[in-house]
């Protein structure tokens, strides 16, 4: 049987993805094998968001032509729509697609066995209209992701994405609905709406919305639960915030990016609002419910950003009180406005506000979760380590019960007992 092994770096898109094009080569015939292990197919899923993401993914290329000389190498994503010229001069590469032509992958595997010729298939992607549809009915995990849009308008000034997906490309309609009632007809109790921009999700389309998609999916017969990726505060609606509150599918989380908590600082990224406008947002949303959790992004770092800017960054998210930090020190990218600012900042001071972040982010989880204590959560149970059963709660909570019960796959109310860095809980 012919083997295809694949080796994601990069957000979890490029892992749909990766999923998807598996499923396209499982269907050809071909067995998953491990990327360390010998393979007749090496598929490496680039990315380029950092340099450091361009050296990995060049490293990675290396890596499976030397594991098998004779294998076929195929790179994909990101980084070879943006540098395509790069990975042609690596020897040993038989096929290099961009973010576009990827259910056809199998296809070019086999032009290239036929004709020995490299396969090279990355157009220009500023010009595409069309979502790709690229479906997955099974994850190796408990909660399915369903990548729904592609593509972002917002060209912050740190980041390449826009050029390498190109604009926001939306997935019809039905498409949507049939992926994902054929996730619930599979066992999946929860989806994740994912993609480059998901909230930005029926920019492209006519009389059809981010919201109405909520509305249709909240309505999809055996979904227990759905959660959005990441979204813009100013993409938060009166309608999606009524939605949460009315609907107990979507779950008492979001994912808000801020980046930077000075305006100073958002200005220079071209993030699109100012401190007050997101805050004013999250306090409306908190008067409707209560109880909602929200986790962020932030970049520290930022071309300019002086003492001064950092702390009003680390004070706004105090203010704000999220439950978890997602903290990244600022990494040039080349060809991005931001690479060209001055006043770059030395990597000592970014690590320094990073670990301080992370601090923050470590308390502030920490208080969240001490609220829990006594209430009763539900939690999607995902792994089984030891005694115990662990798993997210609504919220994303980590929770763990000590139980000899097999309740992986499965939404159980948990009375939350004590926290020990982990909430620990009992089924109720």
């Amino acid at each position: 049987m012919k083997t295809v092994a694949f080796h994601t770096l990069g957000c979890k898109v490029n892992t749909y993805e990766s999923n998807a094009m598996l499923k396209i080569f499982n269907d050809a015939g071909y067995q998953e094998v491990d990327f360390k292990q010998m393979a007749d197919v090496y598929v490496i899923n680039t990315c380029t968001v950092t340099n450091t993401g361009d050296s990995k993914s060049r490293q990675m290329i290396r890596k499976a032509i030397r594991k098998n000389p004779q294998a076929t190498i195929c790179v994909v994503g990101c980084y070879s729509q943006i540098a395509p010229e790069e990975i042609e001069q690596i020897e040993g590469v038989g096929v290099v697609l961009g973010t576009q032509y990827r259910q056809n992958i199998v296809e070019y595997v086999n032009e290239y066995l036929k004709t020995g010729k490299m396969v090279v298939k990355v157009d220009n992607i500023m010009n595409l209209k069309k979502f790709e549809d690229l479906n997955i009915d099974r994850f190796k995990n408990t909660r399915a992701f369903l990548k729904i849009q592609d593509g972002c308008n917002n060209f912050c000034t740190y980041c390449i994405i826009p050029y390498a997906r190109g604009r926001v490309r939306s997935r019809s309609k039905d498409s949507v609905l049939n992926q994902a009632s054929r996730l619930v007809a599979n066992g999946y109790v929860e989806i994740v709406l994912t993609g480059i921009h998901t909230a930005g999700y029926g920019e492209d389309l006519e009389d059809y919305s981010f919201y109405d998609l909520l509305v249709d999916l909240v309505k999809i017969e055996g979904l227990k639960r759905l959660r959005i990726s990441s979204i813009e505060t100013s993409q938060i609606s009166d309608e999606i915030i009524d939605l949460i509150g009315s609907n107990e599918i979507i779950v008492d989380h979001l994912h808000v990016p801020l980046q930077a908590g000075c305006d100073e600082t958002l200005k220079r990224m071209n993030r699109k609002y100012t401190t007050n406008q997101y805050l004013e947002k999250i306090n409306k949303i908190r008067s409707y419910l209560p109880n909602i959790a929200f986790t962020t992004d932030v970049i520290v770092g930022f071309p300019g950003e002086t003492d001064e800017e950092f702390d009003k960054t680390y004070d706004f998210i105090k203010k704000v009180n999220y439950s978890e930090l997602h903290v990244f020190p600022y990494s040039p990218r080349k060809n991005t406005p931001a690479a060209k600012m001055p006043n770059q900042v030395n990597d000592h001071i970014k690590h320094d506000r990073a670990n301080r972040l992370l601090a923050l982010s470590n308390e502030l989880n920490r208080d969240f979760a001490l609220k829990q204590i006594g209430k009763s959560l539900k939690v999607l149970f995902e792994k089984r380590d030891g005694d115990y059963l662990i798993g997210h709660a609504s919220d994303y909570l980590k929770v763990k019960v000590k139980t000899d019960r097999d309740m992986i796959g499965e939404i159980v109310d948990i009375r939350i007992d004590k926290y020990d860095g982990i909430l620990e809980g009992s089924v109720v």
